[in-house]
């Protein structure tokens, strides 16, 4: 959970780019990557980084270089992900709700196309037939992840083509000679139990033979990362060794060669992030005692958000007496990062970390009350720290105003 960075570097990174900042660290993600691919050590798995995650084009860089694919979610994902090098044989798009221009945009790319709905497979049917190869993305009914929000796999989600609709859905793809080269699935985010992966892959398994192109099944993603000090991450070298497992006996008795696909995005940055902002003020009131920082949920939304756990640390007194702590922003709002959370004394000046700040908290981050957003800083192998996005300055908030005369 914890990121390797030594407090005095943190600190010079602070009084160059001043708080608050977001810091990542390449070890860190090369790590995970590393962690994923020699768990399933095949040359039949294929990773594909999910962006939406965090999607700085020199995170993106880092994972390409490694040997990672990209999972995409829009066109100015895709287009990100070409900018940043990666193959369009190496991108996935799997959209949900969009038009079918901005599928078509993404058709001039080049890349994998997954397609969720029946409607938008027809009007790509009719209009394109097998020359462009698709993947369909099914929803298997099954409730998996940390939180109903990023649970997707259920009956009630606005994700994939239900399993009930297979004998529709064949009709369709049979009707309109659609080549359907990978099936997919992703039931949520935050999965602890392997169980989940095996029973989608199953499900997936039984339809295969009634999908004569298939070459390769997606099973998404959702593999856990530890978000509190006794909180386990997906056993990925158990997942592996079942995977393959399941893999080659279904390769065994149906003669057919299969890859598996898995798309990871909180899992490869996750922990390689470190949000460190200033503290303002202690406040105590009658109720309790207030640490108030200079940033909100417009920095890092998932407390407020998904009621999200971060740990929080006290960087610059980290061996202080621990005292009982309500960690509030600074925005006109309700606007809090933890209640009653214990901590090394605080006093105001100084700098609070977040732990698991390398997904989804720069992406999310906004302008809310005119508030600027912060730089993004990489740490290479050597320690060393790259300026990766500016911080953003007032002239930015204005920049796309047009005046009324």
């Amino acid at each position: 959970m914890h990121h390797n960075l030594p407090f005095s570097l943190i600190e010079s990174i602070t009084k160059e780019h001043g708080t608050p900042v977001y810091i990542y660290s390449q070890e860190v993600i090369e790590r995970q990557y590393q962690r994923l691919t020699q768990a399933f050590s095949s040359p039949k798995v294929r990773f594909f980084y999910a962006c939406k995650a965090l999607s700085n084009i020199n995170i993106l860089k880092v994972l390409r270089n490694a040997g990672c694919g990209l999972d995409t979610v829009s066109v100015n994902e895709v287009r990100l992900g070409l900018m940043a090098g990666f193959a369009p044989e190496n991108i996935i798009y799997t959209p949900n709700s969009v038009s079918f221009d901005e599928i078509e945009e993404v058709l001039a790319l080049g890349v994998h196309i997954n397609i969720d709905n029946i409607s938008i497979l027809e009007l790509f049917g009719a209009k394109y037939s097998n020359t462009y190869p698709v993947m369909i993305r099914l929803n298997p009914h099954i409730m998996a992840g940390g939180n109903y929000n990023i649970s997707t796999g259920h009956i009630d989600s606005k994700f994939g083509i239900s399993i009930h609709q297979t004998r529709h859905l064949q009709r369709v793809i049979k009707a309109l000679n659609i080549k359907v080269q990978g099936l997919h699935m992703h039931t949520g985010s935050e999965i602890k139990d392997i169980q989940v992966f095996m029973n989608s892959m199953e499900v997936i398994l039984e339809l295969v033979e009634d999908f004569p192109d298939v070459t390769y099944i997606d099973l998404g993603s959702g593999f856990k990362v530890p978000y509190k000090p006794d909180e386990k991450a997906t056993n990925v070298e158990e997942l592996a060794s079942k995977v393959l497992e399941r893999l080659s006996a279904f390769e065994a008795k149906s003669g057919r060669s299969l890859e598996v696909w898995f798309e990871p995005g909180k899992y490869l940055v996750s922990e390689a992030g470190l949000f460190v902002a200033k503290v303002n003020i202690v406040k105590t009131t009658p109720a309790t005692v207030f640490i108030g920082l200079n940033s909100g949920f417009n920095h890092l939304i998932r407390p407020m958000f998904y009621q999200a756990h971060h740990e929080i640390v006290n960087l610059s007194n980290p061996n202080g007496a621990e005292r009982i702590y309500t960690i509030v922003g600074n925005l006109c709002e309700t606007d809090t990062f933890a209640w009653d959370r214990m901590m090394t004394e605080v006093k105001e000046g100084d700098f609070i970390g977040f732990y698991n700040a390398g997904a989804y908290c720069f992406e999310m981050s906004m302008n809310y009350n005119a508030r600027t957003k912060p730089a993004e800083i990489l740490v290479d192998r050597d320690m060393k720290p790259h300026l990766i996005r500016k911080p953003q300055t007032f002239e930015d908030l204005t920049r796309d105003l047009v005046l009324m005369s």
